[in-house]
């Protein structure tokens, strides 16, 4: 039978994996910065949470790897040689990089979120969530980059994504933040002059106002009792912005599909009003997404919970 560093188990075949020498010579030099401070392999030892033999083992390996005699042993302490102290004056370094390279790798109150969120949302809603969750964290830094469109998450780097939409299965990790009504609506002076709409079908000889961000944006998709309506609407103003929409619509250009959040205050001063409100399209989700597995980063873990809680009693209802 051939030696071999193979085991069959099963019908797997695994290969022993042999130690990594730098791994080895990291734990080496692990033992031996903390057996210099504490002048002792027994309190080295306790203090990284393992015997004292492996702590001895560690340092005399990594004395037999450099060929020099790094500690003096005495029944009463062990000190450095000068070799020793010139090993321990780098490693000290390297291992305290470390140590704060791990601590801000986990720290959920320091890093650096990338952000994006629609404009309207954003310029009317997420200032104060965002005010409050950075006093409560002086050491994160937010940078919110504000787009109607849908970015690509992992090109541009964003940590979590604020969208407003009848969000389908994208394959990003998704969390719902809250929902908002849609309303067709339209300026009084508009509605007085072109009349009220009581039906669908009335809506084809209305000008529409239409959101060119939506996919299907000659097409409006209702709901009545007896499942969805689809009107293929026309109109004379066209636009990318979703704030423009709602102004062209309170300034009588014709009537528009716009989510409750951003025309409540409208609605309350009577700017704008609604119709067909018997077949208003579905609600649209407002989601957290990001990308990634479903192990969540901390501090986006913060920012979506504090997003959350914002958003459980929102203001447009």
């Amino acid at each position: 039978m051939h030696a071999s560093n193979r085991w069959r188990i099963g019908e797997r075949v695994e290969c022993v994996r042999m130690p990594d020498p730098l791994f080895e010579d990291l734990r080496a030099l692990l033992c031996f910065t903390r057996v210099v401070e504490r002048r002792s392999f027994t309190k080295a030892a306790a203090a990284l949470g393992v015997s004292k033999s492996v702590v001895s083992g560690r340092v005399a390996m990594l004395e037999a790897r450099l060929g020099e005699q790094l500690l003096l042993r005495t029944t009463r302490q062990v000190t450095a040689t000068d070799a020793g102290l010139r090993v321990y004056s780098q490693a000290a370094q390297m291992v305290e990089r470390a140590a704060v390279a791990t601590k801000d790798a986990t720290d959920v109150e320091r890093g650096v979120l990338r952000v994006s969120a629609p404009v309207t949302f954003a310029q009317m809603y997420l200032a104060v969530p965002l005010a409050a969750f950075m006093a409560s964290r002086p050491g994160v830094r937010v940078e919110l980059l504000l787009n109607d469109r849908f970015v690509d998450l992992t090109e541009e780097r964003i940590d979590v994504a604020i969208r407003v939409t009848d969000l389908k299965d994208s394959g990003l990790i998704q969390r719902r933040l809250s929902s908002s009504p849609l309303h067709i609506c339209g300026a009084p002076g508009y509605l007085k002059q072109r009349g009220r709409p009581t039906r669908p079908e009335d809506l084809l000889r209305h000008d529409c106002l239409r959101y060119s961000l939506v996919r299907v944006e000659r097409e409006w998709r209702l709901h009545g009792t007896s499942g969805p309506i689809r009107i293929d609407v026309k109109g004379t103003f066209e636009t990318s912005s979703g704030t423009m929409l709602r102004e062209a619509a309170v300034a009588g250009i014709g009537l528009a599909v716009v989510p409750r959040f951003m025309i409540h205050q409208e609605l309350a001063a009577g700017t704008l009003e609604t119709v067909l409100d018997d077949f208003a399209p579905r609600p649209l989700g407002i989601y957290a997404v990001r990308t990634g597995s479903r192990s969540v980063p901390r501090l986006v873990k913060a920012l979506v919970d504090a997003l959350e809680h914002a958003f459980r009693t929102p203001p447009w209802l």
